[in-house]
């Protein structure tokens, strides 16, 4: 038996499909909200890639450690992000535990 290919057609009603636009969610699944990132991130993250290259991520983790024993949980939130822009993996693997008592 032969097989026959038909031509795709980027044309949906001349395919003879009828598409319904779903609805959209008001907050979207992937929708990070007002947290640490946008433009201002990634440019800082470029930046201190540009500056210190492929050990950037580990500098970044390194601030963000001397933030957090220092007490200053804002600036420990911004190296930790910029370490993740870096390095996805490198944040979960040194996230400091619940317990540890920076000082304040």
């Amino acid at each position: 038996m032969p097989i026959h290919f038909a031509a795709a057609s980027s044309n949906p009603i001349s395919a003879g499909v009828h598409l319904r636009r779903a609805p959209m969610p008001l907050n979207a699944a992937n929708d990070n909200g007002a947290g640490i990132g946008g433009e201002a991130l990634l440019h800082a993250a470029l930046r201190h890639f540009a500056k210190y290259g492929l050990s950037a991520a580990s500098h970044a983790r390194d601030s963000a450690e001397e933030a957090f024993f220092a007490g200053r949980s804002d600036e420990y939130r911004w190296w930790m992000a910029i370490c993740a822009a870096l390095d996805r993996r490198m944040p979960a693997a040194v996230a400091f535990r619940r317990d540890a008592n920076p000082s304040r």
